[in-house]
């Protein structure tokens, strides 16, 4: 039996990231957010006036607060691999956001400090977490739907337009699309092609002047089981991905009429985007309407699910289809189409929780860690692949791939066992 105690948690990096993960943490009533570290002196204002915990200016400081026993390491991603270490180090427990480091020694190297400090390492934030997807891998695991032979993910967003600081417009310092959102669909596509990618085709496009970051890929991969993976994530900003879907809308983070706005103004060089920044961090003007609006919290409220990130996916098996729906998935085999409503409880935050989940488990309950270093560090190793194969033109060979963790189809799900949790995840079929 486990004991349902709390969580003493932290979050380093209170960045617009840090931001949308922090709606989770109030939702969790077995996690205690102690404190949180930030640079920015009106962000560690702003957290703390909200939340009535401790605000510290640096990793360091942070790390010496004995009441935190877990970290959420959302800081830029050159520091993602140095802050981890660290907080390991000193006897913490570590979520890292996409991308989990920069280069394959960094991720190698954080994964053997897990190992001798005995802590817990998750490379977390991947859209890989959520039940629609959890689900489609309990049905291809089951085989009633046979092999698993092509998966295709289309995401048309925003992204671009977004405000930036330098650091994320500098490919040096992981910025760029493909580092920043390439994760969310290849950890997918991962987890639901069996993890093993054996080599991959990319395309980078950098094309927007106002921009010196990719704004575009495409890639293609190959599984050693022989299914195969086509990606494209367009985030111009012009066709939004969620009017592949009749619920869809044409917006995102912004509606037409803002994009225009923001277009224009970047080409013209009139846009402020340190002003644009700070108003969607915590506590900044347009925070709360942004994040609502850009479907954090859609299952909150019921919203029905559009296509955003990481996109629109069709799973195609041997006998038959899967897709997402409005509230759940689709399932379209040989006797027809039905749906599996995986709709949340009231005030579950879908898209954030399950990594929280899964720490939680980790920890207090002695639970497999399923989002492993050596998982994160697969992803990690075919998102670069997209951009060398893109540079050199070249099929990329992968060689530190690893499979899904056998018994995640046990993993639990809504904060309860699957064998709780009704038709959820509780059966590998779908019947």
């Amino acid at each position: 039996m486990t004991t349902e105690r709390k969580l003493g948690i932290a979050m380093l990096g209170i960045g617009v990231g840090g931001t949308e993960m922090l709606h989770a943490f109030e939702q969790m009533e077995t996690l205690e957010l102690i404190a949180g570290a930030d640079m920015n002196p009106l962000t560690r204002e702003r957290f703390t006036a909200r939340y009535e915990a401790k605000a510290y200016e640096s990793v360091e400081t942070l790390c010496e607060d004995q009441e935190v026993e877990a970290i959420w390491i959302s800081t830029p991603n050159r520091f993602h691999a140095e802050h981890a270490i660290y907080a390991m180090e000193h006897g913490k427990h570590v979520i890292v956001e996409k991308p989990m480091a920069l280069n394959l020694q960094q991720a190698q190297a954080m994964i053997d400090t897990a190992k001798r400090t005995g802590q817990i390492l998750i490379a977390g934030h991947t859209r890989s977490f959520i039940p629609p997807f959890r689900k489609m891998y309990n049905i291809i695991q089951s085989g009633d739907l046979g092999a698993v032979r092509s998966i295709n993910f289309w995401a048309y967003t925003d992204w671009l337009l977004r405000p930036r600081v330098a650091e994320e417009l500098d490919m040096a310092q992981g910025g760029g699309l493909v580092m920043r959102q390439g994760p969310h669909q290849i950890d997918t596509v991962r987890l639901l092609g069996g993890g093993m990618i054996k080599n991959v085709r990319g395309f980078v496009g950098d094309w927007m002047p106002e921009r010196p970051i990719p704004g575009y890929y495409s890639a293609m991969f190959e599984f050693e089981n022989g299914a195969v993976s086509n990606i494209v994530h367009d985030a111009h900003g012009y066709f939004m991905g969620g009017l592949l879907v009749p619920w869809g809308a044409n917006e995102q983070r912004y509606d037409e009429a803002e994009r225009m706005k923001v277009r224009n103004g970047m080409i013209a060089g009139t846009r402020d985007e340190e002003s644009d920044k700070q108003d969607i961090r915590i506590g900044g003007a347009r925070e709360v309407e942004i994040f609502q609006r850009e479907g954090v919290n859609r299952d909150i409220g019921g919203d029905p699910w559009i296509p955003a990130e990481p996109g629109f996916i069709v799973v195609s098996c041997e006998r038959g289809n899967i897709t997402r729906t409005a509230y759940g998935i689709m399932v379209w085999d040989n006797n027809g189409h039905h749906e599996i409503e995986l709709k949340p409880p009231a005030g579950w935050a879908m898209n954030r929780r399950a990594e929280l989940q899964e720490l939680y488990d980790a920890v207090v309950n002695g639970h497999p860690v399923y989002h492993t270093g050596e998982w994160g560090m697969a992803t990690l190793e075919a998102t670069l692949a997209i951009t060398e194969s893109s540079k050199t033109g070249k099929l990329i060979e992968l060689k530190h791939q690893v499979p899904p963790v056998p018994d995640y189809s046990d993993a639990r799900i809504f904060g309860i066992p699957p064998s709780d949790a009704g038709d959820i995840l509780d059966t590998p079929t779908y019947g």
